[in-house]
C-alpha cells in the first residue's frame, strides 16, 4: 500500500495482524461484530429501500463476499485509493490487514448508509442512536455526581484520579475510577499492565508553557473523562494550550466526532457542581482558544501513525506531549502487528515526532512494552486478557 509521507517507517520487525485465522480475535470481528453492526445499524433507523438493500448488500459482502471499490463520484475516493485501495479491490475481506479492512468496512457503512452522498441522510451518523442512549443513561448522571468528590482530594491526587478515569474510559463507573487501580489489584497479573503515569507527569510539570494533544477515542461516557482530564491539565497550568483531535466523520462504532463532542458539552453544562463548572470552563476555553478541536482525514484512516502526512507530523512535533486514547490507536501508534509482548514501547514508538503517551484499554492482540514478570503472570492467567478490556497501561516515550 502506498505511503501518505516520505518519512520512513520502522522496519516491519513482526507479522501483520490478519483476520484469516479461524478462531482468532481479528476473525471474530470480521465474522460476527461487523455484520451484527450492520444490523443494529439497519434496525436504527427508517432507512428507506435503496439504503436497506445497500446494508443487506454489504452484510453479504462480509460474509462472503469481497471487498468493492469505491463509487467514482466518492469525495474521499482518491485519498483512499493512496491508502492502498486498488491493491485490495477483488480480495476477500479476510485476508488484507485487520486494521485496513476494519476502517474501509466502516468507510463501506457509512456509503450503504447515504452518508456522503446528497440526500436526506447525507451527514447522519448512524451510530447516533448508540451514542446518545449511553450518554443520556442513568450511570452518566451517577458519575458526574461523583465528580464533587474530587474537590476532597489533594491536587496530586486529584490529577492521578482524573488520568485514571481517561484511561478507564467507561469501564467502570467514576467512584471506581477514583481509587489508585483496578479490578484485579490483588491478582498476580495487576489491571495495569504497564504505568509510565510519573513520566507523563513529568512532561507536563506545573508552570507549564507547551501545548497538549490528545487524539481523542471513543464519544458519550468515554469522551467525559478525556474532557475533564483536558480541563485540570489546563485550570492546573500543566500546559497553556490544548488540542483537541476527533474524528472527521463517524468512524467505528463510537469514535468521537465534533457533534458528539458538541453533546458532551451540553450534558456537562447541563449538569450540576463540578460537571456543570467543569463544563463551562471546556466551552470557555474553546471561545477563547486556549482549547482548540482538529479534525484530520488520516484519523479516519487505514494505516499506522509511521505512515502520518507531513502536515500532521509537523502539527505533533510542535506539542509538549501527544497523549493517544484507547486501543485502536495504540494499533496504529506501534503497529498492529504481532509483536512479542516485551518489545520495547520506545523502539516501536521511535518514529513519532514528539513525546508520546498511550492511554488503552486492552481489547485486541496487540501489545508492547510489557516486562518479562508481567508477561508471565498474564500468561498464567485468564486467556482473555489482550481483548478482554480488563487490563489497561499507560505507556510514554520521552
Amino acid at each position: 500500500m502506498s505511503r501518505m509521507s516520505d518519512t520512513p517507517a520502522p522496519a516491519p520487525a513482526a507479522p501483520v495482524l490478519l483476520g484469516n485465522g479461524p478462531g482468532s480475535f481479528p476473525h471474530s470481528v470480521l465474522a460476527r461484530r461487523h455484520p451484527a453492526i450492520v444490523r443494529q445499524v439497519r434496525d436504527a433507523f427508517p432507512y428507506g429501500p435503496g439504503i436497506r438493500g445497500a446494508l443487506d448488500a454489504l452484510l453479504e459482502s462480509c460474509a462472503e463476499g469481497v471487498i468493492e471499490p469505491l463509487p467514482a463520484d466518492a469525495p474521499d475516493r482518491d485519498r483512499w485509493l493512496s491508502w492502498g485501495l486498488g491493491t485490495c479491490i477483488g480480495r476477500s475481506w479476510f485476508d488484507v490487514p485487520w486494521l485496513w479492512s476494519e476502517s474501509y468496512f466502516y468507510r463501506s457503512l457509512l456509503e450503504a448508509t447515504g452518508y456522503f452522498a446528497p440526500g436526506p441522510w447525507q451527514g447522519v451518523d448512524p451510530f447516533r442512536p448508540t451514542k446518545l442512549a449511553e450518554l443520556d443513561s442513568a450511570e452518566t448522571d451517577e458519575e458526574l455526581a461523583a465528580l464533587d468528590g474530587l474537590l476532597t482530594l489533594p491536587a496530586d491526587e486529584q490529577a492521578q484520579a482524573l488520568l485514571h478515569g481517561s484511561l478507564w474510559g467507561n469501564r467502570a463507573d467514576l467512584s471506581f475510577r477514583l481509587s489508585a487501580g483496578g479490578p484485579a489489584d490483588a491478582a498476580p497479573a495487576p489491571a495495569l499492565v504497564a504505568d509510565d503515569s510519573a513520566a507523563l507527569w513529568s512532561l507536563l510539570p506545573a508552570g507549564g508553557t507547551g501545548t497538549l494533544c490528545l487524539v481523542a477515542d471513543n464519544a458519550g461516557r468515554e469522551l467525559i473523562p478525556d474532557l475533564l482530564l483536558v480541563a485540570h491539565l489546563l485550570a492546573a497550568g500543566r500546559v497553556a494550550r490544548a488540542v483537541l483531535h476527533l474524528k472527521p466523520h463517524p468512524y467505528y462504532v463510537s469514535d468521537a466526532t465534533t457533534a458528539d463532542l458538541l453533546d458532551v458539552l451540553r450534558r456537562l453544562t447541563g449538569a450540576q457542581g463540578v460537571a456543570r463548572d467543569r463544563g463551562r470552563r471546556l466551552w470557555t476555553a474553546l471561545e477563547d482558544g486556549t482549547l482548540t478541536v482538529r479534525t484530520h482525514p488520516f484519523s479516519a484512516g487505514p494505516l499506522p501513525y509511521a505512515e502520518m502526512p507531513g502536515d500532521l507530523r509537523a502539527e505533533l512535533a510542535g506539542a509538549t506531549l501527544t497523549i493517544l486514547k484507547g486501543d485502536l490507536n495504540y494499533r496504529r501508534l506501534v503497529g498492529d502487528r504481532w509483536w512479542p509482548p516485551t518489545t520495547p514501547f520506545d523502539d516501536v514508538t521511535a518514529y513519532f515526532p514528539g513525546p508520546v503517551a498511550a492511554l488503552r484499554t486492552l481489547k485486541s492482540d496487540v501489545i508492547t512494552g510489557l516486562d518479562a514478570a508481567t508477561e508471565a503472570a498474564l500468561a498464567a492467567g485468564q486467556q482473555r486478557w489482550r481483548t478482554g478490556g480488563t487490563h489497561a497501561l499507560i505507556q510514554v516515550r520521552r
